[in-house]
């Protein structure tokens, strides 16, 4: 076989291995980016921006009986600078004077809360939140949240942040959170966001990537499954809840102990069985076919999830440029009661909202009080906080 032949036969080899790898692997994570797609907006018409004091607020929790929100807020700017899970990690400019807020959409009332006891030089840079209410007290409430510090030593982008857990307590309607605990381990590499117990114990964190940074950690966009989930209790330390799982963004449990997790550039939400022993067993994937982010449970037990129509304008323009807007959604996933379970759609996922960034953009958190009918929408670098009705 002549040398012309042979270079033909292999090109066309490595056509047919490129052509193959792009239809089982390219293809799909450009589609769940959003390359391409066209934003068809819905549920946005009857929605309204509001404090907009509060801003770059990535985690919004609602506390069901009172229709009140708390927020996990920071500064546009420092979300430029400081944002770990994105790898940027320019710690000279990032806030270190984070804050949990309230919004009371009856009054319209904005709370910032003062942090009591809680002294650390490194100060707080927000990411994920939980707020749980006592089982002994429902007015004192539990505020876990995913504080980025920056590294004791070494140049942040070789070692990544030093993340850990911050433990507070507050009361409903009050003004300060009050510190009860820092928890660190090794396991919590590159926290995003956690669960946590109505005793203030413990907790289970997500990691968002399998190594804070390098060019391993790149390689979990063409599907390696490095993310986990940690459990971390007050006296007993940490372990891992579950290994090799994809993508890891969000986590939440419902009131029955289902636990469920977002696999964030896979499109995918998780849905999880705790063990005796804290540990989490997967028992069900539903697929969507767009980048998702922050999750929580209605209170009719539905699911709801922050959809990104076009994750690329988000994390390579918005996230560097918060004025460029970013286009946001919210999911809505259920049972399906409909005639699509006798087909075998075991599940039913509604797009309520979607918009093209006029109205919200960048939404990272989409929580819906169905007492209320109330749709907030905030996200990590937005200018404001956004309500519909629906």
């Amino acid at each position: 076989m002549g040398v012309g032949r042979l270079l033909l036969n292999i090109l066309i080899v490595l056509a047919a291995i490129g052509g193959g790898f792009y239809q089982l692997k390219l293809k799909p994570i450009l589609a769940t980016l959003g390359i391409g797609r066209v934003i068809q907006p819905v549920g946005n018409t009857n929605c309204a921006a509001v404090a907009p004091e509060l801003q770059a607020c990535e985690k919004v929790v609602l506390h069901q009986p009172s229709g009140v929100i708390y927020l996990a807020c920071s500064t546009r700017e420092s979300r430029t600078h400081w944002l770990p899970n994105t790898l940027t990690l320019n710690n000279t400019g990032a806030s270190r004077a984070d804050y949990v807020a309230t919004y009371d959409p009856k009054s319209q009332r904005v709370t910032k809360l003062k942090t009591l006891g809680f002294d650390s030089p490194r100060g707080l840079s927000l990411h994920g939140m939980d707020v749980v209410a006592s089982t002994t007290n429902p007015s004192k409430l539990y505020v876990y949240l995913v504080n980025h510090r920056a590294p004791l030593t070494g140049d942040a982008n070789v070692v990544g942040a030093d993340s850990s857990i911050e433990v507070f307590k507050t009361t409903l309607g009050g003004s300060t959170l009050e510190y009860v605990r820092t928890v660190d381990s090794p396991l919590i590499e590159t926290p995003n966001d956690v669960t946590g117990s109505a005793d203030g114990q413990e907790f289970w964190v997500t990691n968002d990537h399998g190594a804070k940074t390098g060019l391993v950690r790149q390689l979990e966009l063409l599907g390696r499954s490095a993310t986990s989930v940690v459990y971390c209790h007050a006296t007993e330390g940490c372990k891992y809840a579950i290994k090799n799982m994809h993508g890891n963004n969000g986590i939440t449990q419902a009131p029955n102990g289902t636990f469920y997790v977002i696999d964030s550039s896979g499109g995918k939400l998780s849905i999880l069985d705790k063990q005796a022993d804290n540990t989490l067993v997967i028992t069900d994937v539903i697929s969507t076919d767009r980048a998702l982010d922050n999750i929580m449970v209605d209170s009719q037990g539905h699911v709801w999830a922050a959809g990104f129509p076009k994750a690329l304008v988000l994390i390579q323009e918005h996230f560097k440029n918060p004025d460029i807007l970013s286009p946001s959604n919210a999911f809505r996933f259920s049972i399906n009661t409909g005639p699509g379970a006798f087909y075998g759609e075991k599940y039913k996922v509604d797009r309520v909202f979607e918009d093209d960034g006029t109205i919200a953009s960048g939404t990272t958190s989409a929580v819906y009080d169905a007492d209320r009918n109330l749709l907030f929408l905030h996200g990590i670098a937005a200018d404001k906080l956004v309500i519909c009705k629906l």
